[in-house]
């Protein structure tokens, strides 16, 4: 299936609808029409390509599932022959509601962070806002598995695990984090660091910023 939508990718198919017969797919693939108009189908029910058929032919573009699918392989490839395996996701600085300095405070956590992170955080967190462009980055990360940081129980009450990716900004280390429970959105990404990133790189509400993340 991978290679087929590769192909379609080939086509320029993840910018643009592309106008395409089964029969020209076929060529292109090296396989019989009924193969290629199959392969086609599959895509489609897997909700990788959206396609329209109609008296002018048959049309499609690659969905965000898609894109997805082909980025995941992209970075397997280079993780292969690269070694590390990175992405870059780019968002706004924006406030955050002030809850990242109590957590990011907390022994059960700091510990963690300390240990599998290899920095003691400094007390806060830098908030991003991701657009709706750079969100199948940011959907890559609930699939990799990242650092585990448990979560714990306290006299009071109980804090959800984390997910943690080791990470740099302007060559600065730090992690983003993602809590399992948490009142932001998707569309938000949390950053801890072993400095103050919003002083250190003199940042604003507004300003945009790149993420290396490490998977």
């Amino acid at each position: 299936m991978i290679d087929a939508l590769k192909t379609l990718a080939m086509m320029n198919a993840t910018k643009k609808i592309i106008k395409i017969s089964s029969k020209d797919f076929a060529e292109k693939i090296n396989q019989s029409v009924q193969t290629a108009a199959r392969k086609l189908k599959e895509l489609e029910e897997a909700g990788y390509i959206e396609r329209i058929i109609n008296k002018n032919g048959q049309f499609l573009v690659i969905t965000e599932k898609g894109k997805q699918l082909l980025y995941k392989e992209y970075l397997d490839y280079k993780k292969i022959f690269e070694g590390e395996e990175k992405i870059y996701i780019e968002g706004r600085v924006i406030s955050g509601v002030g809850e990242g300095k109590y957590y990011v405070s907390l022994e059960g956590y700091r510990k963690q962070f300390i240990e599998k992170l290899g920095f003691d955080p400094y007390p806060g967190t830098l908030n991003l806002k991701i657009s709706k462009e750079q969100m199948y980055f940011r959907r890559l990360l609930d699939e990799e598995e990242g650092i585990y940081i448990e979560g714990f129980k306290t006299e009071d009450r109980t804090f959800g695990e984390v997910k943690a990716f080791k990470c740099r900004i302007d060559g600065i280390e730090g992690a983003v984090v993602i809590p399992k429970r948490t009142h932001y959105s998707k569309d938000i990404l949390e950053i801890i660091s072993p400095v103050c990133l919003r002083e250190k790189l003199n940042l604003k509400d507004g300003d945009k910023v790149v993420v290396e993340v490490l998977l």
